[in-house]
């Protein structure tokens, strides 16, 4: 009979995330049972089911999705950018190796190829196994993987997705890259004329400086650029941006370009409508005064 599992993040019971990216606080879970604990090529692996929060993957200590609320993250930072484009049939996901994004992504039926693209053939392997109704995104037959490096990826890009969503992990370890210059460079190229583009922007309760400077860049490549957010209970502050960037200067963003109706909204989604899609953009004063330059 095999030992049971352990992992040096779990105590007497309870998963601690603790990170020099949020000092000062921490967040834990209470495990019923460790489920995988791998060293990959390029990360510490390890999925445990909680007791209030299903199975959870964690990669490097920090928590990447729970089955209980993964679904606030994955709807919100697709359909902010899907439903901000007039017609994504070609959608680029870099990292999302867990497969909710594509979940989402393919929930458009205008979209004819959505293409993931994770660094790490472990996230998607042991996503199948354990997420299962995040990892049914891989099963669509639209759906193609690539598993490899995302920089790398986008060299040869041009003109080709209309829609490209980076959900990637902190920048911090293996996706250090994917908050680069010549990175969001890439990306402004392998996009479409009105390509509209996606990423993790971070908790502005924690990371309000970064948060601008991603935007401030990105804003000499881009004419329309948004911060937008959901609420998220196992993420840090409870919280998590998702910066918004259009090719198109007449782009609204803020509102939905395409609407579902109320009935494919209850059918389809259990965060995002189009109504949440306008609030995700209001933000609280402290934060619209450093991101907006509001005196």
């Amino acid at each position: 009979m095999a030992a049971p599992l352990t992992h040096p993040s779990i105590n007497n019971g309870w998963f601690m995330e603790k990170n020099s990216q949020w000092p000062g606080q921490a967040m834990a879970l209470k495990v019923e049972e460790i489920l995988h604990v791998e060293k990959s090529k390029f990360q510490d692996v390890l999925v445990f089911q909680s007791s209030n929060y299903g199975n959870v993957l964690v990669l490097d200590g920090v928590i990447q999705a729970t089955e209980r609320d993964e679904f606030s993250y994955q709807e919100m930072i697709t359909h902010l950018a899907m439903n901000s484009h007039p017609n994504p049939k070609k959608v680029l996901v870099i990292g999302g190796g867990d497969g909710g994004v594509l979940r989402e992504v393919v929930k458009h039926e205008c979209v004819e190829e959505a293409t993931l693209v994770d660094i790490d053939e472990a996230v998607p392997r042991v996503s199948k196994k354990y997420l299962p109704n995040m990892s049914i995104g891989f099963e669509h037959p639209n759906v193609k993987v690539h598993i490899g490096d995302g920089l790398e990826f986008l060299r040869d890009k041009t003109n080709q997705y209309d829609v490209i969503i980076t959900d990637s992990s902190d920048p911090d370890g293996p996706a250090e890259g994917l908050f680069g210059a010549e990175f969001f460079q890439l990306l402004k190229n392998a996009l479409t004329e009105k390509g509209v583009f996606s990423t993790q922007g971070e908790c502005m309760w924690l990371h309000l400086p970064l948060i601008k400077q991603v935007m401030d860049f990105c804003k000499d490549l881009y004419p329309r650029v948004e911060y937008g957010y959901t609420c998220i209970p196992t993420y840090p502050s409870g919280q998590i941006g998702h910066i918004m960037c259009s090719k198109d200067p007449e782009a609204l963003i803020r509102e939905p370009l395409r609407k579902w109706t109320p009935e494919q909204e209850a059918k389809l989604c259990r965060y995002y409508n189009s109504e949440i899609h306008k609030a995700a953009f209001i933000l609280p004063q402290f934060a619209k005064k450093v991101l907006y330059e509001e005196k």
